[in-house]
């Protein structure tokens, strides 16, 4: 990076430090609960009064690689036996909350609702897998128009917002148990930052599953993308074609995950003493007040309102089903 990009990026990175204070100061003094929920609001009530001016875009803008390299650090602390004991329920769980949620939200957009099959497509793959990042993946794989990628961007944007605050007041009305809270949210949430953020105000050990649980529906995005490519081609709705399948699925995976399972390895293996284990803690904590500042300041109240109700009652009929029966299984299991 050359120090002029450095010097762009700066003032935008002093904003989500002043937020990322201001939080734990807050929090410090009044109960409000997580110090990352209060930095997100904080954000919210920044871009929806003042605004973010143009002199901290650039640097506003990285929040989302904060939020990977938090993710990244955060490998450290989670036990390869973690991992280990969630076994094959976790990823039959996961495996069928995807595939439900995708034929679900196929099958009202299409069946009842007649929304147009490309937006159709792009709400089941945000909902389904990652949020906006699904979105824009399976967006380069089927060519819609920009108007129906932005129509869906802003649906799953509106729900994740919603669902930062609902998860956590379901979860503590129910009693719900940290471990199945946190798998709870990272099967039926969207996109990974309000996982996060939800699953770390319930609870640490929540936050921790939540993210594990969250990172195993994101490798899957190169396959739905693919998946998507290869059904619009063949019915000639679409020019696009999948001629390397590997090198977009490649191009398509989460590089981050990567960094969080070697970290994840290394750290069971004992290769980190305790000190550096708790230093390596503290960075990803502070990665994730950061990130989530910049979460809170990136939520445009208005740009949401333009999404449409249409989308919005098929995303939530398809969440309320899926996030019941997944909820209900994981209570059986645990």
């Amino acid at each position: 990076m050359t120090m002029g990009a450095l010097r762009r990026l700066l003032p935008g990175l002093g904003v989500l430090l002043a937020l990322g204070f201001l939080a734990r100061g807050i929090t410090a003094v009044v109960p409000l609960g997580s110090h990352l929920i209060v930095v997100i609001g904080l954000g919210v009530l920044v871009a929806n009064t003042v605004g973010v001016p143009d002199w901290a875009v650039a640097g506003v803008d990285t929040h989302s690689l904060w939020l990977e390299a938090g993710i990244v650090l955060m490998g450290v602390t989670v036990a390869l036996q973690q991992v280990v004991d969630a076994g094959l329920q976790v990823l039959f769980v996961v495996g069928i909350a995807v595939c439900v949620t995708v034929l679900t939200v196929e099958i009202l957009a299409r069946e009842l609702f007649d929304i147009p099959e490309k937006i159709g497509s792009l709400l089941a793959a945000g909902s389904g897998i990652c949020g906006v990042s699904a979105v824009a993946a399976v967006a380069g794989s089927i060519k819609p128009d920009q108007q129906q990628i932005a129509y869906a961007a802003a649906t799953v944007l509106l729900f994740d917002a919603v669902t930062l605050v609902i998860y956590p007041l379901v979860g503590r009305l129910l009693g719900l148990p940290d471990v199945v809270f946190g798998i709870w949210a990272g099967t039926t949430m969207f996109s990974t930052g309000p996982v996060t953020a939800a699953g770390f105000a319930y609870s640490r050990t929540a936050g921790e599953w939540a993210v594990l649980v969250k990172l195993t529906r994101n490798a899957l995005i190169g396959v739905v993308a693919i998946g998507y490519a290869l059904y619009y081609s063949r019915r000639g709705a679409t020019t696009a074609t999948v001629e390397n399948k590997w090198r977009y699925l490649w191009e398509s995976f989460p590089k981050f995950i990567i960094g969080f399972v070697v970290l994840m390895l290394l750290g069971s293996a004992g290769l980190f003493s305790e000190p550096q284990i708790q230093t390596l803690d503290n960075a990803s904590n502070w990665l994730f007040l950061v990130a989530f500042a910049g979460l809170g300041l990136s939520i445009n109240i208005g740009e949401l309102r333009e999404s449409g109700i249409t989308p919005v009652v098929v995303v939530s009929i398809s969440l309320v089903l899926v996030s019941s029966l997944t909820l209900g299984a994981l209570l059986y299991m645990f």
